[in-house]
């Protein structure tokens, strides 16, 4: 009987769909267990085979995990809102709901394709209205919610509004926005209704405030840092430029330090964890007010380095700052305002980044020292930002680099209070023990002491105070975005409302056009069903908004990141209508105790997920205030991509031609073979060496006395190539590349001597825009899902990335194959499987490989699992083994990293229920204890026999059966030895 994979493996998968066999129950005597994969935003291109990398390592965990008695959830889900699906909606007019759909369809299709262990009754999807019914809910628990200090947690906010009215705010410990003014019981008395509510958004949770952003005017919405590569939108390429504008914002900026503190509970990589340390940035230092001059205004800066305040000669503003129209003097008003619009145009990421360019105007006005009451210049300069700190910093050129440079650029004065230190040098602010001079009563003191007493004396004048500071912002939570989920807010004055968790989800309306309105509102601006009825609590026509009794609702819609915070939680018990999850179903798993997916979620999903979970544990929801007790980080599966080699180049001739914009373009569309390429490669200029195949096109349509042709290399450059369009000797398909990209129909290839066209070749991340994607369709196709699935794991430790290599998953085919003969007889290809009792090598085979595949599998070194298995099998091939009591042990070892073969085998070995039920076999180390030595029986130090000899002998006992054993008679022959060396479990040495 042949291995049909094929058939083998479409049986299993449809088995274990129809009978639930990875169905978790929410309650059960045995331990939980709960391993999560990140999950996957379903594209349209599918899933390539980088993709299940992280999948099949927890897969295999999870069946393993089963095996040893757990109880295991693996669940599965789609987080199916974002940006793609929307753009395609824009282009094509289809709604995304559908392209979503269709997409999901396939990767449905793909996932069960390579057999994973998933409970997909408990499939979510972030756009599905019953799942985001619960992302609203939590979003309204935020808004109702405040933080307060003293206890340090978040508490409802009907608790604040009750100090409130017994004492106003005087007394309050909370996290607030530091433009909240005092107010007393009598003040709160009086001010309007509209009035609280505007004092209560600087205190909730989640709050609209206007702040700086990301606007992508070509793609209409605001994108986060992580959307934003060089500058450009990392979805089309599109420019960004920062504005403000008015969002809605998260305050995770409360729990900054406990997302430190956290840190340490967890058991994550440490790289992600020092990304979100540097990300959260605690630092210690002061707080410093310097008063500007002829302004009701003060400019507040937060320093680690309060000992440096007399090296102060000037302040500088983000260019965004809300004091620089304030105070930037009409003489200086045209160069600010060009300078405020250039800056616009560079992302925050860029501005961090560029350490080299020195650029900044002067305000015209002037700020009062603190404790000197000299007057210092206020500038404003792209490398200070809005959104750190408080926008502004006190530069002290004297001990930070970057103040040196702005300095020294604009000719500001730098004053030098540090005795024998160089102020150029980068390394001063790692140096404790400078002396401070030429400052006043700091004279004389080292850095700490110097800190003390600068932060005693800003108190004492009441300029400042000692302040712990976190680089941690508030998250924007707004997107003016169509395909996501749409806030449970109406306005009633300006002010937002909540609707009340009852009649939820508020699901999004219909529009005809997914982009924002010809007045610059959100899509949902195009809605024309967008109001909110409070009488009827129900969505109703915008021609019925009175601001009476129906309001409108918000256009904004939540980020990508919003579903995905809380997932892990409803999968617990994701079915439930009636909550997000039950007490039963959260007080069981509690949990996730394996996470598994990329790195690049560090300061992302994986921080705002913890953020969510520790407001969820303060409000009594959750039992844990850390969702996932370890993580790791897959590394990636890179591709081989293909590069064409392109030139573009000037004609040059005797006498001037005009060329049409035509044949300019096509002068430009050049390729050439990769060995010609190098060769041309950084010259200057290239003589007429492609005239054959190009004065053909030129020269035939000008003054055929034109003697002189020449072509002027302007640029050189690769560009990337389908790589299924490259043959294994890297040959390139031109007509199939003229056809890929038809602008390139009428391109010229300038070839090899053989007429062959060459690309270079190169290892990169596998990914569709880089056209070197490998779909595991084919692979499956051709070597069955299981070959897949234990090549994957054969190319690498988990955590490093490995390049793909199609050929070598015939190496795990063929180990396939070879473990299928072992339970057939080689003569008839029939089932064979004998009764009688397993050999001693046999059991030695099969315990040595418990021990190492039980051994990897918890230490997650799953590639050296794979390299047991094919030990094993050759072992007992060699060994002719066909004991059930080794060959049935071995099925359910196998069956982790390839169930469909394991669940074949162990139905053939007679099994009713799935493989996935039966134990994990238990390692019995009697089994690898040797009890007897093959020795090497040499003979004057030539080895000339072997002899086995139990371990227990002693060397007289040793000697007595060696001497007896008849090829040492034939050796010596009646002789007698001078000597026998004999070192036990070793050798033995007959010499004579």
């Amino acid at each position: 009987m042949n291995y049909d994979f094929n058939a083998i493996e479409e049986k299993w998968q449809s088995y274990w769909g129809q009978n639930q066999t990875f169905k978790a129950e929410n309650n059960s005597d045995k331990e939980k267990f709960y391993v999560l994969d990140m999950f996957p935003y379903p594209s349209g291109a599918g899933l390539h085979v980088g993709h299940p990398l992280g999948y099949i390592a927890s897969d295999i965990y999870a069946r393993y995990k089963r095996h040893k008695g757990y109880n295991v959830l693996h669940p599965q889900g789609y987080d199916s809102f974002g940006l793609p699906a929307e753009q395609y909606a824009i282009q094509t007019g289809q709604h995304p709901a559908i392209t979503t759909a269709e997409n999901i369809k396939t990767y449905r299709r793909q996932l069960d394709q390579l057999g994973f262990s998933f409970d997909w009754s408990r499939e979510v999807r972030t756009s599905d209205p019953s799942y985001y019914k619960w992302t609203q809910w939590i979003f309204i628990q935020l808004f109702n919610s405040w933080y307060n200090k003293e206890t340090n947690k978040a508490e409802d906010i009907e608790t604040l509004i009750a100090v409130f009215k017994l004492a106003g705010n005087t007394g309050i410990n909370a996290v607030c926005d530091d433009t909240t003014e005092e107010f007393t019981v009598a003040d709160w008395s009086a001010y309007s209704d509209t009035d609280k509510q505007e004092i209560l958004l600087k205190y909730r949770l989640t709050y609209l405030a206007e702040s700086e952003v990301n606007w992508c005017p070509a793609l209409g919405t605001v994108l986060a840092n992580d959307e934003i590569i060089n500058g450009v939108s990392e979805r089309g390429g599109y420019p960004v430029i920062r504005k403000k504008m008015t969002q809605w914002s998260m305050r995770i900026s409360a729990y900054a330090q406990r997302l430190l503190d956290g840190l340490g509970k967890i058991d994550w990589p440490q790289p992600l964890k020092d990304s979100q340390t540097n990300w959260i940035g605690r630092s210690q230092g002061a707080s410093a007010i310097f008063n500007v001059n002829g302004h009701d205004a003060v400019i507040d800066v937060f320093t680690t380095r309060p000992d440096t305040i007399f090296g102060v000669s000037f302040m500088t503003l983000a260019p965004e700052h809300d004091l620089v129209a304030k105070i930037t003097t009409d003489e200086q008003k045209a160069k600010v305002e060009a300078y405020i619009e250039a800056t616009a145009k560079r992302s925050e990421r860029d501005r961090m980044a560029d350490v080299k360019t020195i650029s900044g105007v002067f305000t015209g006005a002037f700020a009062e020292h603190p404790f000197t009451k000299e007057q210092v210049p206020i500038w404003i300069g792209d490398y200070v930002l809005a959104g750190y700190g408080t926008g502004a910093v006190m530069s002290v050129p004297c001990g930070d680099q970057r103040d040196y440079d702005f300095a020294k650029h604009f000719n500001i004065p730098i004053p030098n209070i540090f005795k024998g230190v160089d102020i150029t040098e980068e390394a001063f602010a790692d140096k404790e023990k400078v002396v401070i001079t030429n400052s006043d009563f700091l004279d004389g003191l080292g850095q700490k002491e110097a800190s003390k007493i600068a932060i005693q004396t800003l108190e004492t004048l009441g300029q400042g105070e000692g302040k712990i500071n976190y680089r941690l912002r508030d998250a924007v939570f707004s997107r003016q975005r169509y395909w996501g989920e749409p806030f449970p807010v109406y306005y009633v004055n300006g002010m937002p409302q909540m609707i009340a968790a009852e009649f939820l989800p508020i699901t999004l309306p219909e529009v005809e056009k997914y982009l924002p309105t010809e007045t610059g509102e959100p899509p949902l601006g195009n809605a024309t069903v967008w109001a909110w009825d409070t009488k009827k609590n129900t969505i109703v026509s915008n021609d019925l908004i009175n601001h009476k009794t129906v309001f409108p609702l918000e256009l904004n819609t939540m980020p990508g990141w919003a579903g995905s915070s809380q997932y892990f939680n409803r999968y617990m018990d994701s079915q439930n209508e009636n909550a997000i999850f039950s007490e039963e179903a959260i007080n069981y798993w509690q949990d996730v105790d394996l996470y598994i997916g990329g790195s690049e979620h560090a300061t992302g999903h994986l921080l705002y997920s913890r953020f969510w979970q520790k407001f969820m544990f303060d409000k009594g929801l959750v039992p844990k205030d850390e969702f996932a007790k370890k993580l790791i980080n897959q590394g990636m599966i890179t591709g081989t991509s293909a590069f064409v080699c392109k030139l573009g180049i000037q004609p040059g001739f005797d006498k001037e031609v005009a060329f049409s914009s035509n044949e300019i373009n096509r002068l430009n569309h050049v390729f050439v073979s990769l060995s010609k390429f190098e060769e041309l490669k950084g010259m200057p200029s290239l003589v007429i060496e492609l005239e054959k195949q190009l004065s053909d096109f030129f020269l035939a349509k000008y003054d055929s006395k034109l003697t002189t042709f020449r072509i002027v290399l302007a640029d050189s450059f690769t560009i990337h190539t389908d790589v299924s369009l490259v043959d294994s000797s890297n040959q390139l398909d031109i007509q199939g590349f003229k056809k890929w990209r038809p602008e390139y129909s009428e391109a010229e290839f300038i070839t090899e001597e053989d007429g062959t066209f060459k690309v270079s070749r190169e290892i990169e991340k596998m990914s569709k825009s880089k056209y070197n994607v490998v779909n595991p369709d084919a692979i499956c196709e051709e070597y069955g899902a299981d070959s897949l699935r234990l090549y994957e794991m054969f190319l690498g430790p988990l955590e490093q990335s490995k390049p793909w290599n199609t050929a070598g998953i015939t190496g795990t085919h063929s180990f396939l194959k070879k473990l299928w003969r072992l339970f057939h007889s080689d003569a008839e290809s029939s089932f064979l499987v004998s009764e009688e009792e397993p050999t001693k090598d046999a059991m030695k085979t099969l315990h040595k490989t418990i021990k190492k595949v039980e051994e990897d599998i918890e230490t997650f070194s799953f590639n050296t699992s794979v390299s047991t298995f094919m030990i094993c099998v050759n072992e007992l091939s060699s060994q002719k083994c066909t004991s059930r009591g080794i060959l049935e042990p071995l099925a359910i070892l196998v069956s982790p990293y390839a169930p469909h073969i394991a669940e074949e085998l162990w139905e053939k070995l007679g099994n009713i229920e799935s493989v996935s039920t039966a134990p994990f076999p238990e390692f019995e180390p009697s089994y690898l204890v040797e009890s007897a030595k093959e020795y090497p029986i040499s003979f004057n130090g030539k080895m000339r026999f072997k002899l086995e000899l139990p371990l227990a002998l002693s060397k007289d006992e040793i000697e007595a059966a060696v001497m007896a054993h008849q090829k040492t008679k034939d050796q010596l022959q009646g002789r007698i030895p001078k000597k026998v060396i004999i070192v036990p479990g070793k050798i033995v040495n007959i010499v004579g």
